[in-house]
């Protein structure tokens, strides 16, 4: 039975009728006191509940029952209903224990959706496996879920793999926290290669990339005409993930207007192309990551809060791979396999010494970084079998002095971001800090360049 709990008796009757039709029993009641008594006769599955009740339009009262069905049923999911502009106390009532928040007036199928996810979650969580079935091993891991492409059986991965798989089967949004190169990406695939979407696009989105003069032309698609450039109709990612599951990297990167527009979309499942002014409907499964802290962010007030808890309804920490250092002689015997086939090389491996001697690096760029190594190290050595040597020469290769001007590093000793970054502080010291000068200079926009500086942590004054 689901709990309806408002005193206007249009939205009650309203909410009755949509879930009556989606096929769920219900119970509507006006008043806090109604609801508290319902409550403590029979838990129900879901309480869907207003955040006004009086003149008193604070919400107060509405975080007061909240906190009082959470100490009657504390495993019973709430769902807040609220007007857009109240959006910060529907923030309070995550802090004080609800799952999600809906704005008025709702969208009937992005409502009955987080319903449904809001169930399952409760559901999966009242069959968390016993003590004894959590310590299940990855072979056990592998019979019941697809996890082909994510390599390692450290006990700190098997936990993240573990909940990978109770989340999967749900629309839960989840963010996905990690330094760079911990396997972000492979873990978004995970979960929509185990999701009822599987058979739907994936569609990846560096937010990172996107300049915030861009990002409704990219996100949403245009007409043709909508802007001076605009010289096709071009289709948006939403619109591409449209019943399937959206990727959304380095999510903290986004500026703060950019992160109101797609607030509005994640709230609501509609967006609007640009130049045509008809509204359409999502069904999409959205999965962000980053490598910042983004509770920070948030207390910095570079990252929207109402964002923040409508993304991380589930959060998936990923271990650094100095954290697991058991998995490292895994991934690189994994690489040396892939390059056998890559460089046709059959006879290609690695020794045990060397796998010894690499376990034991710290390998800051994480899995990305032993990647490189392990391939620089079979491209330069020329050898079938490689030792711990062909590995430290080129590890200290990597933190050798950059290259002189106008020489590219050699293949495999840099990223495209390490490249990025030592271009613009390069760039940044050459104009003195006069960043009109060096955003013209880069191609980039103003505010293109000032986010490519935090990405990097390059200091700068605003000012110029």
């Amino acid at each position: 039975m689901i709990l309806i709990i408002d005193d206007d008796i249009a939205v009650r009757t309203s909410l009755g009728l949509l879930l009556k039709q989606a096929g769920y029993a219900t119970k509507a009641v006006a008043t806090p006191e109604e609801a508290l008594l319902l409550v403590r006769e029979v838990a129900p599955q879901l309480v869907l509940m207003d955040m006004n009740y009086s003149l008193d339009t604070s919400g107060q009262d509405g975080l007061r029952l909240l906190g009082q069905v959470k100490e009657i049923s504390p495993k019973v999911p709430v769902i807040l209903i609220t007007g857009w502009g109240s959006i910060s106390l529907a923030v309070e009532g995550m802090k004080a224990g609800a799952a999600e928040f809906v704005t008025k007036p709702w969208n009937n199928e992005a409502l009955l959706q987080t319903i449904r996810t809001s169930l399952s979650l409760a559901e999966a969580s009242a069959q968390a496996p016993a003590a004894d079935e959590a310590s299940l091993g990855r072979r056990q891991l592998d019979k019941q879920f697809n996890f082909k492409n994510i390599v390692g059986q450290d006990a700190q991965l098997l936990h993240v793999l573990r909940n990978v798989g109770q989340v999967a089967a749900t629309d839960a949004s989840v963010l996905i926290e990690g330094e760079s190169g911990t396997g972000k990406e492979l873990i978004a695939e995970a979960i929509h290669q185990n999701s009822q979407r599987r058979q739907k696009p994936f569609v990846k989105v560096n937010l990172g990339g996107i300049s915030a003069s861009l990002f409704e032309s990219e996100m949403f698609g245009h007409r043709r005409g909508a802007f001076t450039d605009a010289k096709a109709d071009r289709q948006g990612r939403f619109e591409m993930a449209n019943g399937g599951t959206i990727f959304l990297d380095e999510i903290g990167e986004l500026d703060l207007g950019s992160q109101v527009k797609l607030l509005r979309v994640l709230q609501d499942r509609t967006y609007e192309v640009l130049g045509d002014s008809r509204s359409r409907s999502l069904d999409i499964r959205v999965i962000c990551a980053t490598n910042r802290d983004l509770a920070q962010e948030v207390r910095e007030g570079r990252f929207r809060e109402d964002l923040f808890y409508r993304i991380n309804l589930i959060t998936v920490r990923l271990p650094g791979l100095r954290e697991r250092p058991d998995d490292i002689p895994l991934l690189a015997q994994h690489f040396i396999n892939n390059l056998r086939t890559t460089y046709n090389r059959p006879a290609l491996k690695v020794n045990t010494r060397a796998l010894h001697w690499l376990r034991e690096q710290q390998l800051p760029g994480n899995i990305r970084e032993l990647k490189n190594l392990v391939e620089r190290a079979v491209l330069v050595s020329g050898k079938d079998e490689l030792g711990p040597e062909d590995f430290q020469a080129q590890a200290q290769r990597s933190v050798a002095k950059a290259p002189e001007p106008g020489e590219l590093p050699a293949v495999g000793l840099m990223t495209l971001d390490e490249m990025e970054a030592q271009m613009i502080r390069k760039t940044v010291d050459f104009y003195s800090g006069n960043l009109s000068r060096v955003a013209k200079a880069l191609g980039l926009s103003r505010g293109a360049l000032y986010r490519r500086l935090e990405k990097f942590n390059i200091p700068y004054d605003a000012a110029q």
